[in-house]
């Protein structure tokens, strides 16, 4: 068994699955802010090749017909997105009203650059939106020194995912613990050696974001307080060296160095693999059979308790935002009141859409289509979240590959030690550069 040669021919099948665009209208309308009067308004929004846009896109009708605005839609890749956005948003376009965008990427330099217009006075003066709704994780994401700069549209957290079966044949309950999880890998592939206990992501950079579920709950971080590299504590340390061991002790296989999820996925989907943990958002790539060998198998739990407990990321992947430099300020925000109203993300959230709003989970309405195990650990992970799963800093892709570098050397069994002092020295002088 081998993983980088098998799983290149499930690639395709491990992507995103689609999710039926079929729609139900809204069970009641959700209230716009009629403060101002945008009858006859065309309303320019930038969105990414994303289903949530492709179900947003069935409902704006509706919105249309209440408002008597126009809504205007461009539709991009997200590599055409950012490209457009580092052109447009510098030049400080006014062709864009309302801006769909990934706020663990861009959050923090389009804020700091002036491009996000500052939404706090009307999302705290709207009760009935209500803000306090949005879960803190996503929230704290697109906020920027105090002020509200972009609503949560779209949020992932990290799950266990397992195979009942093999639980079950071991004789073993669903690992609550980090220690619990590493003892059931070993013990799964003991009893079945052609199966991984546990597979995860791999590439330098692919792997940040799910390595940071095990870092958190360590009691690691990425940065000090003040600026600094933090990824020399002993905390962080120890994380290495668990996800590292986690991955490399429990299989006989010969572990694929560059696995994104869609590599790492296809050996669970394929019934080589007993654990994975990573993003609840790609669910369907497991329960799917046309996808995965396993489907009728597969199980979710919380992330498990480190030495800080529980603290797996609850982020949000993408947001809404005004463009500062849009004369349609009123207009925009309207259109994003509207999309993002408790209502609105109902709806979305019965498609499969997962949203950041607290009383959307707690509405069996909502969730009735999730599985049951599935929608309990989103709870569970949503309120232990931390939200982040990357260093927050302006060149977020070069970052990455900094910090990911132990996470490879720890897979490969190299000295973890060595590993980790090499990347806090290049992290430390990447986090002063990145600050000028």
């Amino acid at each position: 068994m081998k993983y980088g040669s098998k799983t290149a021919r499930f690639v395709a099948a491990a992507s995103t699955a689609v999710i039926a665009a079929s729609l139900v209208s809204c069970s009641s309308e959700p209230e716009i802010d009629e403060s101002a009067d945008i009858e006859g308004t065309t309303i320019r929004v930038t969105l990414a090749n994303h289903v949530w846009t492709e179900t947003i896109k069935e409902l704006i009708p509706e919105f249309e017909e209440e408002t008597g605005a126009t809504v205007e839609i461009s539709q991009l890749a997200e590599d055409q997105l950012s490209d457009q956005y580092n052109v447009k948003l510098n030049a400080g376009t006014d062709e864009i009203d309302v801006l769909m965008y990934r706020p663990l990427q861009e959050n923090k330099l389009f804020a700091s650059n002036g491009y996000l217009s500052d939404l706090t006075e009307q999302a705290e003066a709207d009760e009935d939106w209500d803000w306090s709704d949005f879960q803190e994780g996503p929230a704290s994401l697109t906020t920027y020194e105090d002020e509200i700069v972009g609503v949560p549209i779209i949020t992932e957290r990290t799950v266990l995912y397992y195979r009942k079966d093999l639980l079950a044949e071991a004789g073993l309950e669903v690992p609550t613990t980090l220690e619990e999880l590493d003892a059931a890998a070993a013990a799964i592939h003991a009893l079945h050696p052609e199966v991984a206990g546990y597979i995860g992501r791999t590439g330098k950079s692919a792997a940040v974001t799910q390595f940071s579920a095990f870092l958190f709950s360590s009691g690691g971080k990425w940065m000090n307080e003040d600026g600094t590299s933090a990824i020399d504590s002993d905390e962080a340390r120890s994380a290495y060296k668990y996800y590292g061991d986690l991955i490399r002790n429990h299989t006989d296989a010969t572990i694929n160095p560059e696995m994104s999820w869609p590599e790492a996925f296809a050996v669970f989907q394929q019934g080589q693999a007993a654990f994975i943990a990573d993003a609840d958002s790609l669910y369907k790539n497991m329960t799917d059979p046309s996808q995965s060998t396993v489907s009728e198998q597969v199980g979710f739990a919380p992330f498990p308790e480190g030495e800080d407990g529980s603290k797996p990321y609850n982020v949000a992947a993408w947001a809404l935002a005004v463009n500062e430099s849009t004369e349609n300020q009123s207009a925009a925000w309207q259109f994003i009141q509207w999309a993002t109203s408790k209502e609105i993300t109902l709806e979305m959230s019965k498609l499969g859409v997962m949203g950041a709003r607290t009383s959307v989970w707690d509405d069996p309405e909502a969730t009735a289509e999730y599985p049951e195990e599935l929608v309990e650990a989103i709870k569970i992970n949503g309120e232990n979240g931390v939200g982040e799963d990357r260093p927050l800093v302006f060149q977020v892709a070069e970052a990455r590959e900094i910090v990911g570098e132990p996470i490879v050397a720890a897979i490969a069994g190299a000295d973890v030690d060595e590993a980790v002092e090499s990347a806090h020295t290049a992290f430390d002088e990447f986090l002063v550069e990145d600050a000028e």
